[in-house]
């Protein structure tokens, strides 16, 4: 019956091979999961990517079927949580919801215990964390080219502050490299009492979520000079990109998405980024993230790995060029 079947044995052997492969990734995309799911966050509870983390595994809970719960392992920069993801098995049931800061710290850290390309198996975007460039109302500046221009009047006189080796760290720097001005730059331990002294007057500018400055913008508490993405954000319309008002090409736009450990079946990948896709285009979640002062920006595997490939030496060099040495 064997060879009416098949006249070509070594035909019917590849046949065969290619069914059970084909299977295979069928087998592992219909079947997962099996049981409930960690969504692991680099940083504490409450804190903004945190809430998106959370937004996230609640919406996914019902499509996948089984319980998407957050697992937040703060510290070390967010490098713990990249660990647990690295080392975990590759099933697609323990996630990475990942940030600008996986891009970053290959540049910030002499040795990491991961490589943030090769462990690991991007799943998808969920969207943009948009930051803007924000100054205290008394200094004579209304746009982007006025700060620029007494930058360059007052050297190292202005002063700038972020949390070190942060995105907006590094966007402070880029402003520095891209526009040719020196100012002082002040470290801070978080972001809160870099906007206390910002508001104080303490401080002369800094880069800060949008979603924070938003209201304090509207409340002629700090004036907005301009978003640091490549487009103008929903949340403030009126603010131009720091590229569309003076320095032309300049992004340094934070993001989040959802990795896996290397090697995770493409099937169980491909139903992640469905499920995933899906979740981004409700209405609700969609309102909600402009709430946070977020975009919604979707995208395929391929396309998320894309992204992480070129920030990794994109960073990099903003923080040679800044003199940032590794610890």
């Amino acid at each position: 019956m064997g060879s009416l079947l098949c006249g070509n044995d070594s035909v019917c052997v590849f046949a065969i091979a290619i069914c059970l492969v084909t299977c295979t990734f069928s087998s592992h995309g219909q079947q997962f999961p099996t049981r409930p799911m960690r969504l692991i966050v680099g940083s504490s509870a409450g804190g903004g990517g945190d809430g998106v983390a959370r937004v996230m595994a609640a919406k996914l809970t019902p499509l996948l079927g089984q319980q998407v719960v957050v697992d937040n392992r703060p510290g070390a920069a967010g490098n713990i949580a990249t660990e647990m993801v690295a080392r975990a098995p590759a099933d697609g049931h323990t996630l990475l919801f990942a940030y600008t800061g996986h891009v970053i710290n290959p540049a910030l850290f002499k040795k990491l215990p991961f490589d943030p390309l090769r462990d690991f198996s991007p799943v998808g975007m969920i969207g943009y964390n948009n930051s803007a460039l924000v100054v205290n109302p008394a200094l004579p500046v209304h746009s982007v080219k006025e700060l620029v221009a007494l930058a360059r009047a007052r050297p190292g006189k202005l002063t700038a502050g972020a949390i070190p080796g942060g995105s907006q760290h590094l966007a402070t720097e880029m402003l520095r490299i891209h526009a040719g001005v020196d100012f002082l730059y002040v470290p801070y331990k978080g972001n809160g009492p870099a906007m206390s002294d910002l508001l104080a007057g303490q401080l002369d500018f800094m880069f800060n979520s949008l979603q924070l400055v938003a209201p304090l913008a509207k409340a002629g508490r700090l004036r907005a000079l301009a978003v640091t993405s490549e487009k103008r954000s929903e949340l403030m319309p009126e603010l131009p990109t720091i590229s569309e008002a003076a320095i032309k090409g300049f992004s340094a736009q934070g993001w989040y998405g959802l990795i896996a450990p290397a090697g995770t079946p493409r099937g169980v990948i491909v139903k992640l980024n469905e499920a995933l896709t899906a979740v981004l285009r409700e209405a609700d979640t969609q309102q909600r993230f402009k709430a946070m002062g977020n975009e919604i920006a979707s995208s395929t595997p391929e396309q998320f790995d894309a992204l992480i490939r070129a920030e990794v030496p994109k960073w990099a060099e903003v923080a040679r060029r800044a003199g940032i040495k590794p610890e």
